[in-house]
């Protein structure tokens, strides 16, 4: 019987800003005709902010993501991060990334940040990796976006910074 009950742990867990990270060798994210955001080999940063996200949890994604040692090196190894690779970096904003199909057939997305708190803190992951002196293209925060990308591996992650 245990078995049907979540821990403690995951059962009480807050909502914390969430990333779905694809290692590309070519990305881009278009308005209309517009192409707005263009990488090559990088990482393509689909963005979710929740509402309990703060400075510290960009700082702590934008640390963990472009620290991940998921790019290939001489030995076909996932070695070497993304300073090591030459890679750029496409952020997307994403609040559907906070979808909850728990109920009915249309998600809610509730947990997602509104916009007034989310602008803030996606302009702020994206001033951190340009600090860390990355390229950073990025989409337009709740704008109708076509993205495309070229994945390569595939490597897809997707990171909570309550489970970091």
């Amino acid at each position: 019987m245990h078995g049907y009950f979540l821990p403690v742990e995951v059962r009480h867990r807050v909502e914390k800003m969430r990333a779905v990270v694809t290692r590309v060798s070519s990305a881009s994210v278009r308005i209309g005709e517009r192409t707005c955001g263009e990488i090559g080999t990088g990482l393509l940063v689909l963005l979710g902010v929740g509402h309990e996200d703060s400075r510290e949890t960009a700082q702590r994604l934008a640390d963990k993501i472009t620290q991940l040692r998921i790019f290939e090196d001489e030995w076909g190894k996932m070695n070497l991060s993304l300073a090591e690779a030459g890679g750029a970096i496409l952020v997307v904003s994403q609040f559907t990334l906070y979808g909850n199909c728990k109920k009915g057939r249309r998600p809610d997305f509730l947990a997602a940040a509104r916009p007034e708190t989310a602008i803030p803190l996606y302009e702020q992951f994206i001033a951190i990796c340009r600090e860390k002196g990355f390229s950073v293209e990025t989409g337009q925060f709740g704008a109708d976006m076509k993205v495309t990308s070229v994945n390569d591996g595939p490597v897809t992650l997707v990171l909570d910074t309550d489970l970091l």
